[in-house]
């Protein structure tokens, strides 16, 4: 028995009602794909593209009664395209904050351990648990089993020990001993 089957068996004792933790974690398979290195840079360059179309807007007021529409139309793009960017940036730093308070709460250093490495050992425990888990449950349903067996084995032995004893000594029939 691992110590993973020993908390499963203490578990299912004492708080049967832990056992599906991982329905609480529906997300965890999908976050474990997430790297934080990636929206880093995804982050960077909508900023960067942003920078851009903002220059581009800057430029365009040069050209005169020409691109007067254009310089309307980026300009509504902008004022969209900010918000969007500001609402963007405060979730990836929410992200961030999360990330590392999940290390944290694990008792990791989130310099030394990513988010990543905290997300993959959250998923593996899981799995393991899940695992060890369904095995408990075969192996108590073996075990069950095989107690029924060994009772009816039991069972059979005394009852032909039984059968003879219940029977008369002397057979009706012949009024003779057996």
């Amino acid at each position: 028995m691992t110590l993973m089957h020993y908390l499963c068996k203490v578990l299912a004792e004492k708080l049967p009602e832990l056992l599906d933790f991982h329905k609480d974690l529906t997300h965890l398979e999908a976050g474990s794909k997430i790297q934080l290195k990636t929206l880093a840079e995804e982050m960077q360059a909508i900023s960067k593209g942003l920078g851009k179309v903002e220059q581009e807007l800057t430029i365009s007021e040069n050209d005169g009664p020409v691109s007067q529409g254009f310089r309307k139309i980026l300009k509504d793009f902008l004022h969209v395209a900010e918000a969007d960017v500001r609402s963007l940036a405060s979730l990836y730093s929410e992200v961030g904050r999360n990330a590392d308070a999940l290390a944290l709460y694990f008792g990791e250093d989130p310099a030394r351990c990513p988010f990543e490495q905290v997300v993959t050992t959250l998923v593996n425990f899981v799995g393991m648990f899940k695992r060890a888990h369904n095995e408990n449950v075969k192996q108590a349903e073996f075990e069950r089993k095989k107690a029924e067996k060994e009772a009816e084995r039991e069972k059979m032995k005394i009852s032909p020990i039984r059968n003879e004893a219940e029977q008369p000594l002397m057979s009706p029939n012949r009024n003779k001993f057996k």
